[in-house]
């Protein structure tokens, strides 16, 4: 049984996807990503503990808040999750314990480079943090075998990130785009490309996002350039333009979440923006529209890891094949509202006798329809080697 249709009620969910706001954290965690600590690589071999699964029917599994269904009635209970545990026999102990990437990478990555047990055997992460586990050797290789659902209904779109070609290590929990939200009344015209927010009507009344992962991709892209093979010149070039546009005072501000009160208040016209908040400003206000540029957008994702030396591994692979069968994922998707990872997930709302749960089907910021699926892309991610260099460089602009 789906859930009842309700708003997005993931206001904090852009502070999740904040970067590296000041240098000095930064730079620690990109130093120890990269090759400045060498022992902090795990070598395949050295991953995997004794799997307790067959005998110790439990997992642990640490997420975002408010990031899973919950019962209208008693918000404890998580009806996709407890189906799980009466079909399987198998006890999940859910946490919501992750806010902040940078935070959780510093609080379990002390475990994972001396070999230790996080005591956590799935997580859920942004993808570029994720790509820093996957190079580090952090998580362990998953077993496809024994997860055919993700196999065969996995979004063509979010099979082969630059980091984990294939997902072998990674598998999306929920997936969304960045791209612009305007409020169309106010402005008086489509928004259809990123160099239409350069308008000079436009000016001092637009903001970009100031996490360095979360805003180059689009402006790459309004660049011209293929964020799937972007290139050191390419940033640098788009920096030098955002220089510009910023002492121009064209950008009023760079923004993490609180562009959605920019925006809803009329401070704002234009911004860059994620879908999945879109969702929530439209319900409240029907004139903001979100767009795809036609240069396109990015695709991102946060995805399911399993920790080296978790040991309930094959609990954990099938928790996340459990999110993967149709009817399961349509069912998360109905309650958290972001582009979800699982297309077939759209016929199971379509044939839903609710009408508001059925029009889910039809929203683009859920399913996105082919047009907009030809514009998305997933960007290269940022190495270790560019992040000291490019991060000081963008939060010199943003001002963070």
């Amino acid at each position: 049984m789906l859930p009842g249709v309700r708003a997005n009620p993931r206001a904090s969910f852009v502070s999740r996807r904040s970067l590296l706001r000041a240098l000095g954290g930064g730079v620690a965690v990109s130093t120890l990503a990269g090759c400045g600590v060498p022992a902090a690589y795990i070598a395949p071999d050295e991953r995997s503990a004794a799997d307790r699964s067959a005998r110790d029917k439990r997992l642990t599994f640490a997420n975002w808040p408010l990031y899973i269904d919950t019962d209208d009635r008693n918000k404890t209970r998580r009806p996709s999750l407890e189906a799980f545990e009466k079909r399987t026999g198998i006890d999940v102990r859910y946490t919501e314990e992750i806010n902040d990437n940078d935070e959780f990478f510093g609080k379990i990555s002390p475990s994972l480079m001396n070999h230790q047990d996080t005591g956590r055997d799935l997580i859920v992460i942004s993808d570029w943090m994720c790509a820093r586990f996957v190079r580090l050797g952090w998580v362990q290789e998953m077993d496809r075998a024994r997860q055919p659902h993700v196999t065969k209904y996995l979004d063509p779109l979010l099979r082969s990130p630059h980091f984990d070609p294939g997902r072998k290590f990674t598998v999306p929990w929920q997936s969304g785009i960045t791209g612009i939200a305007y409020n169309k009344r106010k402005v008086g015209r489509e928004i259809r490309q990123v160099s239409d927010l350069w308008a000079d009507d436009l000016k001092g009344r637009v903001t970009l996002l100031s996490g360095l992962d979360e805003a180059f991709a689009l402006l790459l892209q309004g660049d011209g350039v293929d964020v799937t093979k972007w290139k050191a010149d390419d940033f640098h070039r788009m920096c030098d333009r955002v220089e510009k546009l910023v002492d121009s005072h064209h950008i009023r501000r760079f923004t993490g979440n609180d562009y959605i009160k920019d925006l809803s208040s009329g401070d704002v016209l234009a911004c860059q923006a994620y879908s999945g908040d879109v969702i929530q400003l439209q319900a409240d206000d029907p004139d903001i529209e979100f767009v795809v540029p036609e240069e396109g957008a990015e695709l991102w994702a946060e995805s399911l890891m399993i920790p080296n030396l978790a040991g309930h591994k094959r609990n954990a692979e099938r928790l996340i094949d459990h999110y993967y069968e149709p009817e399961v994922a349509a069912e998360l998707a109905a309650w958290v509202n972001y582009v979800c990872p699982v297309p077939a997930a759209r016929d199971v709302l379509a044939s839903a006798k609710d009408k508001e749960l059925a029009a889910l089907a039809e929203d683009p910021l859920i399913f996105p329809d082919d047009a907009m699926r030809g514009r998305l892309a997933i960007a290269r991610d940022i190495t270790a080697e560019e992040r000291t260099e490019f991060a000081k460089r963008w939060n010199a602009l943003a001002g963070v």
